[in-house]
């Protein structure tokens, strides 16, 4: 008996999962899709930057000590480190939208935990079961949208996806500057506590990836959901084009195979380099213009100039990525961080440090909008692209665990020149990754991507109408 045969269907039939879903038109379902999974991805982003606002205050009053708040930040990071991993392998196993409302309910119970915490050593310990559902709201969110957007539009959408997350961090300052003077710093907890909830609660209609389904052999449950899908975009009955790529099954085992180990490596190398660059660079802006001997006042304010082309920069790429290609925006983007980074540590006169610091937090948030969201998942097949984003994104949270280590002590030896001159360095890797295994995923389907080089067939005829 043939699978087809096992799931109630013709044998012989092919379902062609994501011929179908690649050749739909974009419709309220895709918007529905994107907020459901935007929501969650936003409180996301708000609750990694929450620790910000939230220990000045728990410092302040003697609530914790700073040796405190350094556990704080890196258990946070080895939280998400492990959720991003275990989220790779849940999702694979037992489907995208449970591994996302599971980690979703972790998330909410935890921040509401800290929220009540008697002691630090309470809200360390939540802070670290928060991290692991922040792991994995990352890898399950980019690439559950990956398996729904067509090709055409994909690295647009996923890009502006990045940009909701980047949202969390104007939200979480100017709630924290009216919220935590008047009342103190746990109804920042409450809030993403509340919002992890109702989104909780709301993703109930998310419904399930389709291709996962049919990976997984389950036909009958992929048909239903395909021809709801279709009716609701108004596709039903549409004839698919005459040519599809029927990519060959891949199992874990083939991750560290000839065709899916050089993409691994670049996923991984993009992942460690962008969150160094933000860990490592970024949050320290600040800290670095107060060593610098600028005064705190104005240290704040060239943070919070310089951090509005963080937006701007996820726009650009979402712009770039679909027109001008992943690879080209990547390589083109990391040589523009480079000479920005280049010239930033010469650069004395205020308004020559605003505006070089602007073109090199635009230059790198161009690449957060790729390289989080749009590129990694791309890369590798649906029975294996929730493990092996987890892995990308395991060894990327895994960096940022040393990496601020790393800063401090080039910092301390040659100032803020050393700092860049690592992150230069890094980027010289990425560029060199990217051109020598990197894929180009523009405009292509991920079944056509899956079978390049893997010995997909081709498969000809048209598709009877539906």
């Amino acid at each position: 008996m043939t699978i087809s045969e096992a799931a109630g269907m013709p044998s012989g039939s092919s379902i062609q999962t994501g011929a179908r879903l690649d050749r739909l038109p974009i419709s309220s379902f895709h918007k529905r899709i994107f907020w459901l999974i935007g929501a969650g991805m936003f409180f996301d982003g708000y609750d990694l930057y929450v620790g910000t606002n939230v220990l000045g205050s728990t410092v302040s009053t003697h609530f914790s000590t700073l040796g405190q708040n350094a556990q704080f930040v890196s258990l946070t990071f080895v939280g998400m480190t492990i959720g991003s991993l275990a989220a790779g392998f849940l999702g694979d196993a037992f489907g995208r939208r449970f591994t996302y409302q599971v980690n979703l309910l972790i998330f909410g119970i935890a921040s509401l935990a800290a929220a009540f915490a008697p002691t630090m050593e309470w809200l360390i310990a939540a802070r670290f079961v928060m991290g692991l559902g922040l792991g994995a709201e990352i890898v399950v969110g980019y690439s559950t949208l990956t398996e729904f957007v067509p090709p055409r539009v994909r690295g647009r959408w996923l890009a502006l996806m990045a940009l909701v997350v980047v949202s969390g961090l104007p939200a979480t300052t100017i709630l924290g500057s009216l919220i935590i003077p008047a009342f103190g710093w746990r109804p920042m907890f409450v809030i993403a506590a509340i919002g992890a909830l109702i989104v909780w609660y709301l993703r109930k209609a998310l419904p399930e990836s389709p291709r996962w389904l049919e990976s997984k052999g389950r036909l009958a449950e992929a048909e239903a959901l395909l021809a709801e899908i279709e009716r609701e975009c108004g596709a039903a009955g549409a004839a698919l084009a005459p040519m599809a790529l029927k990519a060959p099954l891949v199992t874990a085992r083939d991750l560290f195979g000839p065709t899916l180990l050089p993409r691994l490596f670049v996923g991984s190398i993009v992942l460690i380099v962008i969150n160094t660059l933000i860990f490592g660079f970024v949050t320290w802006l600040p800290t670095f213009f107060v060593q610098e001997g600028i005064t705190l006042t104005r240290s704040f304010a060239y943070t919070v100039m310089i951090s509005l082309a963080a937006p701007i920069g996820c726009v650009i790429g979402s712009f770039l990525a679909d027109r001008v290609g992943r690879r080209p925006t990547i390589i083109g983007g990391s040589i523009a961080t480079i000479v920005f980074g280049a010239l930033y540590p010469f650069m004395k006169d205020p308004a020559l440090i605003v505006a070089t610091g602007f073109c090199l937090l635009l230059a790198i948030y161009v690449l957060v909008a790729l390289l989080y969201g749009v590129y990694t998942p791309e890369l590798f097949p649906t029975e294996v692209r929730l493990r092996a984003n987890g892995i990308c994104n395991m060894l990327g949270r895994g960096a940022t665990i040393v990496s601020p280590f790393i800063v401090v002590a080039l910092f301390k030896a040659y100032g803020v020149s050393g700092v860049t001159t690592f992150m230069i360095a890094l980027l010289v890797i990425q560029i060199a990754a990217v051109w020598a295994w990197g894929i180009e995923p523009a405009r292509r389907g991920l079944e056509e991507l899956s079978a390049d080089g893997a010995g997909g067939e081709i498969q000809t005829g048209a598709y009877a109408p539906r």
